[in-house]
């Protein structure tokens, strides 16, 4: 009788047990839903004026004397200061701050988009109509910010000129205090601009880049990945990649070695730009080849031309004497004395 108990004593502790488990799971996952579905209450300040149509999302938070338009979409988590205001076809991703007095958006035809993260400081403009007369009332204009920037107080970021085009910021940017985004620029990632810096329209800047303070870029010019900017430098040229530049009419200072070993470049990588570079653009003969020779050799050479920093240079140097591009900034002129 005993393994008959024994058995029958089995076949019963286990599916017992089993399905305790499956209900106590499904309790669980049900238990887990209902905490993700429950909604995070929105604080809405009542002197805020929000319009009814405006696309509010949980756990929002809106403080005294802010204006939401009617086509304004506001992700999770938003937190808006006290008189800041948001305006037109707008769109923030969660978790974006508007400091006091930021304004985002404008009622005009097209939109302006935001990532999430985003930090607007006081009294910054973002997304209004562009300050271009080729600009024709009733086009559509287009902004487009991606995640994780910070851009300070008093900066102004515009709308594109053309319904054909658009202004693109990038992510994980830190825009100073009091610096200007003109129309139709692109800007990548990981850059920072400190005050004043000032962008004309058209303007393309890469990645990682660094402008000191009180920087001007002519209109339709292009600034390499990785380069340096000095304090106060007017830059009406192209900037090639991994350079620094300085001067009241920008030249050509050498290679940004301290960004580059920032960002991770290896000693060999540095070591190949210096070698090239300085063919390019220091050569110690008074006879030395032209420029599109020295170029070519470098291209040529059976090290340099097997680094891909080198050719990646190589390449934002031979882009900017393309066909409506400005050509790159001046550079001095060595000589071995």
């Amino acid at each position: 009788m005993f393994p008959l108990l024994k058995l029958s004593t089995k076949s019963l502790r286990f599916p017992l047990t089993s399905l305790s488990l499956s209900r106590f799971s499904t309790f669980l996952s049900e238990f887990e839903r209902g905490k993700e579905e429950a909604p995070i209450p929105r604080f809405i300040h009542p002197t805020a004026i929000v319009h009814p149509n405006a696309d509010i999302g949980q756990g929002v938070s809106i403080g005294p004397f802010c204006t939401i338009g009617s086509s304004t979409k506001l992700g999770n988590g938003c937190k808006l200061y006290p008189g800041s205001h948001i305006y037109g076809n707008t769109k923030l991703g969660e978790h974006c701050v508007l400091m006091s007095g930021a304004v985002v958006g404008d009622d005009l035809p097209g939109r302006t988009v935001m990532g999430c993260n985003n930090v607007i400081g006081h009294h910054a403009v973002v997304g209004i109509k562009c300050q271009d007369l080729k600009y024709k009332p009733g086009d559509e204009c287009f902004l487009d910010v991606g995640n994780y920037n910070e851009i300070r107080e008093y900066t102004s970021i515009h709308r594109s000129s053309k319904s054909d085009d658009k202004t693109v910021i990038g992510n994980d940017n830190l825009i100073m205090g009091s610096c200007h985004i003109a129309h139709d620029c692109k800007i990548g990632n990981k850059n920072i601009f400190a005050n004043n810096t000032l962008l004309a329209g058209h303007v393309v800047v890469g990645d990682h880049t660094h402008t000191a303070g009180a920087t001007v870029v002519h209109q339709f010019c292009h600034i390499g990945s990785f380069s340096f900017m000095g304090g106060g430098s007017v830059i009406t040229q192209d900037v090639p990649k991994y350079v620094m530049v300085a001067g009241e009419r920008a030249l050509l200072r050498g290679l940004n070695i301290v960004g580059l070993r920032r960002c991770g470049f290896t000693a060999t990588e540095i070591r190949s730009l210096r070698a090239a570079y300085t063919k390019i653009f220091m050569p110690v003969d008074e006879n030395a080849r032209g420029f599109e020779e020295r170029l070519a050799e470098v291209e040529q050479d059976e090290e340099l031309a097997n680094v891909p920093t080198v050719c990646s240079m190589v390449k934002s140097i031979r882009d900017s004497f393309e066909e409506n591009r400005r050509g790159i900034t001046k550079f001095r002129h060595w000589s071995g004395s």
